[in-house]
């Protein structure tokens, strides 16, 4: 989880930065328009065809820099969804891994349960045959043959 979480926390912040960033391009957009409109107050009757001219390339700019701002919280926000499915498979692998670990401990487990019973059993066996034995030399020994 620390990858994961410094991935959103780092992109996160990068998110957060860009909508700021638009954000605050929007604001100076605003500013510059009311700024082109107070100097254009100034100055409207002495420039007559030459204002009309900077009217439109002022408001040119103005949705070309809008336009940029757009782009740059949509590119934000697409880098932020590529990097939430990156942490997702991440995250999903980890799981199949820890999934794929626990059935293989305990297959081993079971394997080793599997074992110790079979040789236990086989103990068992050799101990019951070696009893007997003993008894059967003990028996002989005792009659004298």
């Amino acid at each position: 989880m620390g990858l994961g979480d410094t991935l959103k926390r780092l992109f996160g912040k990068a998110k957060e930065e860009a909508a700021e960033l638009g954000d605050k391009a929007g604001t100076m957009v605003d500013k510059v328009k009311e700024e082109a409109g107070e100097a254009w107050d100034k100055v409207e009757g002495k420039a007559g065809d030459v204002m009309e001219t900077v009217k439109d390339k002022t408001g040119d700019a103005v949705d070309a820099a809008k336009e940029a701002a757009d782009k740059t919280k949509d590119a934000a926000g697409e880098a932020w969804d590529k990097v939430e499915d990156k942490i997702d498979d991440i995250r999903g692998g980890a799981k199949d891994a820890a999934g794929d670990a626990a059935d293989a401990a305990k297959d081993t487990a079971g394997d080793a349960a599997d074992t110790a019973k079979d040789t236990a059993g086989e103990a068992a066996d050799a101990a019951k045959d070696t009893a007997g034995d003993a008894a059967d030399a003990a028996k002989d020994a005792a009659d004298g043959s």
